[in-house]
């Protein structure tokens, strides 16, 4: 199957996921809004946002993935049922892992007081009333990172046997449930819609584990029960696991050093950096992560079976899509920062100056969108050749830059310092990761790639231009009903989509005789 079809499928879905998404948070604002209780709560929602990143999104697709197809690999060449022999070794992961996540669970919801100081210590600042209710919605939410890193186990299987659309598909029923929470059964007060929706976190991890297990036997797999036993191959996993994770998920490690800093700035902080972070994740979800899981299993292959050639066409072709992606997004994002926001979450509880200050902290996130997908797309390329070490080497360096810049800019830009400080660590951690591939010779930029970028920013740069024009014209009409403000929204995004379309076929981008051929298999 190819690149942009499994990209595609991932993305579709992911699309669908983070449409309900904005739904959500759409509903959050309007009954939550910018205060105590959101605050708490996205203290209380980074946790199992981050394991989501660090395991669903990371440590999994990126350890566990590769040595899943190489046992079938390795099996196959021995004449042996390949796919058996892989969920033997998952089914003595799973041994490993379910005694490990539940006491990891137990010991998280003892410490959860201890936790929520350690990741916004400037709460107490603000009264016992605001930590108190931190706690109890992280002791809530906190059986979520367990079940999410088993979500993360099924989908890695279902992904490597190319049922990319399941996994796909587990987090619109994390939105669901939480959209229902909100709608049916939010209580009459901002600490119980807080927890309503924390209960709705918990809830949909076990609802997306049953997806994942129901679809794994429907497609003939079923992991066996063992008696927990550290096998060469699932020790390997284990170092491996660790590492991963850390590479993987610097972006959301960058944006709880974030949080923790923007904790002591005045109430409403944390409410703002999430719903900024909202729009500034969409085109990672879409792009990023759609193109990066799609890509490793075959690079993985590729690279076992020592097909150095194809590995680097697969991985210059995933840069090309993704920058074609993503620099319109990013371009969008910072011009239209105010429109958008507006029309999205400009409602009930949410004013008209929190949306100007959310628009500002957005344009400074959304400055590196480019850096955020694309460095979902390189670490790839380390991890199909089992090396964790280097991209946790670099997640590092950018999180000392992220600290840095936090410490220098959070005094004259406040809550748009932090957004601005995680862009540039976000640019510093894609840069070191796409140098270190080409100097030891894993990575180089081919010619079609390289004319493709000179051609999307040009067309981007039309874009920006087309999107200036446009934001006065739509602006004043989004503050007002749902279906103006939809309407005026598409006009916003359809124009741009169309000017960005027309640009980029005058300028080469976009050539749709060959485009989907340009990211087939190159053999």
């Amino acid at each position: 199957m190819s690149l942009i079809k499994n990209s595609a499928i991932i993305g579709g879905l992911t699309l669908v996921s983070r449409v309900l998404g904005l739904v959500r948070d759409l509903l959050t604002a309007r009954y939550l809004g910018v205060g105590m209780a959101n605050d708490a709560f996205q203290v209380a929602w980074r946790l199992p946002n981050l394991f989501r990143a660090l395991f669903a999104e990371g440590a999994f697709a990126s350890a566990f993935v590769p040595m899943f197809n190489r046992t079938i690999a390795e099996a196959e060449g021995e004449g042996r049922d390949g796919l058996a022999a892989a969920v033997t070794f998952a089914s003595h992961v799973f041994a490993v892992l379910l005694p490990i996540l539940i006491l990891f669970t137990v010991l998280m919801m003892v410490f959860a007081g201890p936790i929520v100081f350690a990741l916004a210590p400037g709460f107490a600042n603000s009264g016992p009333e605001k930590l108190r209710l931190a706690r109890i919605l992280t002791t809530i939410t906190i059986p979520y990172l367990g079940l999410i890193s088993l979500v993360s186990l099924f989908g890695g299987i279902l992904n490597s046997i190319n049922r990319f659309w399941v996994n796909a598909a587990a987090p619109i029923l994390l939105n669901l449930c939480m959209i229902i929470a909100i709608m049916f059964f939010r209580g009459h007060n901002d600490p119980d819609i807080a927890k309503t929706q924390a209960i709705a976190v918990t809830v949909s991890g076990a609802v997306q584990l049953g997806w994942l297990v129901w679809s794994c036997q429907r497609n003939g797999i079923v992991l066996h029960i063992f008696r927990p036993r550290l096998s060469p191959d699932v020790r390997k996993m284990l170092l491996l696991i660790g590492p991963a994770a850390l590479g993987q998920g610097a972006v959301q490690l960058n944006q709880v050093v974030s949080m923790y800093l923007a904790s002591s700035l005045p109430q409403g902080a944390l409410s703002y950096l999430y719903f900024a972070d909202r729009l500034n994740q969409l085109p990672l979800g879409l792009i990023g992560i759609g193109v990066g899981t799609a890509i490793l299993p075959g690079l993985s292959r590729d690279i076992g079976s020592g097909n150095v050639t194809q590995a680097q066409y697969t991985q210059n072709r995933a840069i090309e899509l993704a920058f074609l992606l993503a620099m319109p997004a990013a371009v969008a994002l910072v011009l239209s920062s105010v429109p958008i926001t507006r029309a999205v979450f400009q409602t009930g509880r949410f004013h008209a100056e929190n949306t100007i200050i959310c628009a500002s902290v957005l344009s400074a996130f959304s400055i590196a969108v480019p850096a955020y997908v694309l460095i979902k797309i390189l670490t790839p390329g380390y991890y199909a050749r089992q090396d964790t070490k280097t991209p946790v080497r670099i997640a590092v360096m950018s999180m000392l830059v992220n600290l840095l810049g936090n410490l220098i800019l959070i005094g004259p830009l406040q809550i748009v310092g932090v957004a601005v400080s995680t862009a540039i660590a976000a640019w510093v951690n894609v840069t070191l990761l796409y140098v270190t591939l080409h100097r030891r010779g894993h990575l180089r930029a081919d010619a079609q790639l390289q004319r493709s970028i000179v051609q999307v920013l040009l067309a981007s740069a039309v874009l920006g231009a087309a999107l200036l024009r446009l934001n006065p014209i739509v602006d004043p009409h989004l503050g007002r009903g749902f279906f103006e403000r939809v309407l005026w929204l598409a006009v916003l995004v359809g124009g741009g989509g169309l000017v960005y379309l027309v640009s980029g076929v005058l300028f080469g981008a976009l050539r749709f005789g060959n485009f989907a051929s340009r990211f087939l298999p190159h053999r």
